[in-house]
């Protein structure tokens, strides 16, 4: 039987990322139940927007969470110490160094998100990503915001970045939703277009 040649072609860099999405989405869906039960829906969000305040200010916490070079012992350390200055209630604190010890602490980006998702569906409420070319006055938000919520049907919280490269207009992603009306996507589709003419 002959063995099987080289394989060239597409690969699926996607895999990786969704198994980092559903490693946290199982810890966040234990973390909020347990809050949720024990009535601490409130500290629980506390903890999250500390826990990713910290993870946008420190370099040096993004490394000890994600680097393969540092022990578990001394990422259970870490975040055990970082936990206890953030004041993270006790649910949250004692998942961190449970991903610690089963090291699993790369996914804590993702469990940030996963848990922030959670309590807004709670709240009857979702989050809109949406990028644009500049940033966007209090007027355009507000009436994003207004027009988003009637499409949607719920409370809409926007997450707005800026992307320079878009040229203008936006790209809103709701869920797993997304409109893109930028002007950089309307060239592509123009530069394909013309493409297949000539």
């Amino acid at each position: 039987m002959a063995e099987p040649g080289p394989v060239i072609g597409r690969v699926d860099v996607s895999e990786p990322a969704s198994i980092s999405a559903g490693i946290a989405d199982r810890y966040a869906t234990a973390i909020f139940d347990i809050a949720k039960e024990n009535k601490n829906l409130d500290g629980l969000e506390t903890g999250v927007d500390a826990l990713s305040g910290a993870l946008d200010a420190s370099a040096d916490l993004r490394n000890v969470i994600s680097s393969p070079l540092i022990s578990r012992a001394e990422q259970e350390g870490a975040v055990t110490a970082v936990a206890e200055a953030l004041k993270l209630d006790t649910v949250l604190r004692n998942s961190l160094a449970l991903m610690a010890q089963k090291r699993r602490l790369f996914v804590v980006p993702q469990l940030v998100r996963a848990l922030r998702e959670a309590l807004a569906e709670e709240r009857g409420e979702v989050t809109a990503e949406v990028a644009s070319a500049k940033d966007l006055t209090k007027t355009q938000l507000e009436k994003l915001t207004k027009t988003l919520s009637e499409r949607v049907g719920k409370k809409v919280t926007i997450n707005a970045t800026v992307d320079e490269d878009l040229i203008g207009g936006l790209v809103v992603k709701v869920g797993s939703k997304m409109i893109d009306s930028s002007i950089r996507s309307r060239l592509n589709s123009l530069q394909n277009a013309m493409k297949e003419v000539g």
